[in-house]
């Protein structure tokens, strides 16, 4: 074990819990399948062969992977060495990998090898990565040509494997980092930085998300494994993904089985079901929710599906006809709403009212605060942004303006301030009105409108644009635009389109884009998103 524990550090819990319940199966991935002394060996060797490759404690190391049991193993090996892990979006294309490898300043990444060939191409743009481990066999063309730009590079299967499996780690501190890189408002990635601690008792709800929490890992592991039948998750969201990473910590704390899912497929899902008995089944939105209900209406005769009684939704708001389709398919399933995000952990969980806006129960540290960041009363009729106090993470990395806007410090306490419109109840509950910035959530994918202008505005023949999201039946939103040319200038829809897919994400690229004579803004030049909104419903309307 390490030298000494520190109560709430996220490598020192997972180490009580391995060894309050060691034999205890806890994750299943394609045809791999780890108990929890299984994967403490595993993420050993992975924390032995990066201190021999360099990493060193507080380096940010990012893991440029898919779902994996190599994923868990290397997040769980780079904490226990107290190095950072980075989550890295492989959707991304080369300019925003560029920007967050060198944002995030990694020294080191862990890569699926189907991603060599875009670290290899972004490598040279930041001077402090050393170490590349590849997890698969990279062609030979592609390995070379990332040994090119790297100084070292391994082989996962052969250097984890002969690297030393044994616990003898130094200790660590509740005040180590944990950082989820997630969209910022100027539209590349930004790094949300935690302390562990902070981590653990906001994202993680302390341990225990139905009840009173734990202040240490002994505490929380004996708690646990009193429980010999915890439930089973099946998770299909990736865990580059915040959502998806507070379910992966939670199962592993409770020493349950997560089953993940490598790329999402909605029969796929259901076998898993009946293979695992999955009793919790973890979805992003309506872009999991709608293809899984349809999957169910189509083909659940075909499997036993008996075991599921949760489906919980985190990242991303669904949509009341899809929770509809799903109760009417399991007349007894509990639907769960989280809500939260990277910056605020979990925050609780909301249900819909009449008029479809959602209501999540009062909670301590979450208040509605005024232009001023003063908490507005219960029972006003003012109308606020939903703020988060106590717990919350340090800030951005390498970001100090966007740190100080949505992480201000009032009166020596700091807070997190996301733009969630809302307002609260006489009874502290607070209602959930929507989104106050221009961020778009399609399908759980954070896209920001300014990224999108900008991409659409380097077209030699736009002038002026605006984006807004349209209601999408599965993705809950869709990207859409209006474009205004320049004077004399011409551009179809699919040249914009095609141009946007050369310098941003294809979940981020426009899906209808409307030409209109001119972008409307105030005087001081600010975007009148309402007009930009309602031009393209109307727009949209009348192609339907």
């Amino acid at each position: 074990m390490s030298s000494t524990s520190s109560a709430l550090n996220l490598a020192d819990i997972f180490e009580a819990v391995v060894d309050a319940m060691p034999d205890r199966e806890v994750l299943v991935c394609d045809d791999q399948r780890r108990t929890l002394a299984e994967l403490d060996e595993r993420a050993n060797r992975v924390g032995h062969h990066l201190i021999a490759a360099g990493v060193r404690p507080g380096d940010h190391v990012g893991m440029h992977m898919r779902n994996s049991v190599e994923f868990v193993e290397t997040l769980l090996g780079l904490l226990k060495i107290r190095a950072v892990p980075v989550n890295v979006n492989y959707r991304y294309i080369d300019a925003e990998l560029r920007y967050l490898y060198a944002n995030a300043d990694l020294t080191a990444v862990v890569v699926d090898a189907d991603f060599v060939d875009r670290t290899a191409a972004v490598a040279p743009d930041c001077p402090t990565l050393r170490h590349v481990l590849v997890l698969g066999e990279a062609s030979a063309a592609s390995a070379a040509g990332l040994a090119a730009v790297v100084p070292s590079v391994s082989s996962y299967r052969r250097d984890v494997d002969s690297a030393s499996g044994a616990r003898d780690f130094p200790s660590r501190s509740n005040d180590d980092l944990f950082v989820i890189y997630t969209g910022g408002t100027t539209g590349m990635p930004k790094g949300v930085l935690w302390r562990q601690e902070d981590f653990f008792r906001s994202a993680l709800v302390s341990g225990n998300q139905y009840g009173d929490g734990y202040d240490d890992g002994p505490s929380l592991a004996a708690a646990h494994a009193q429980n010999p039948t915890p439930p089973s998750f099946l998770l299909t969201a990736p865990l580059i993904h915040g959502a998806a990473v507070y379910t992966l910590f939670t199962g592993l704390f409770m020493g349950t089985k997560t089953v993940l899912m490598r790329q999402f497929d909605a029969l796929e899902s259901l076998a898993l079901i009946e293979r695992e008995k999955i009793n919790i089944y973890m979805i992003v939105g309506d872009a999991i929710g709608r293809p899984f209900a349809d999957a169910v209406a189509e083909h659940g005769g075909e499997f036993d599906l008996s075991s599921l009684f949760v489906v919980g939704s985190g990242g991303a708001l669904w949509s009341q006809a899809v929770r509809d389709q799903i109760t009417g398919l399991f007349p007894n399933i509990y639907l769960n709403n989280g809500f939260g995000s990277s910056e605020s952990g979990m925050d609780g969980s909301m249900q819909a009212l009449e008029d479809g806006s959602l209501r999540m129960a009062p909670r301590p540290g979450v208040c509605v605060v005024d232009t001023d960041l003063r908490p507005i009363a219960p029972g006003s009729d003012d109308i606020g942004w939903v703020a988060h106090s106590g717990h919350v993470p340090l800030g951005y990395y390498n970001d100090p303006a966007k740190t100080a806007s949505t992480f201000p410090v009032v009166d020596g306490v700091r807070m997190s301030v996301l733009g969630d419109m809302a307002r609260i109840e006489a009874d502290g509950s607070i209602v959930i009105l929507g989104r106050g910035s221009a961020c778009i959530n399609s399908g759980g994918e954070k896209i920001y409108v300014e990224e999108v202008e900008e991409a659409l505005k380097s077209h030699p023949a736009v002038f002026d644009t605006l984006v807004a999201g349209l209601p999408d039946p599965r993705f809950g939103q869709r990207v859409a635009a209006v474009v205004q040319l320049r004077e004399g200038a011409a551009a179809t829809a699919e040249e914009l389109t095609e141009h946007c897919r050369e310098r941003i994400a294809r979940y981020k690229v426009p899906r209808e884009i409307v030409e209109v004579p001119a972008i409307l803004r105030s005087p001081s030049g600010k975007a009148d998103y309402r007009w930009a909104q309602s031009t393209l419903e109307k727009e949209s309307a009348a192609r339907s």
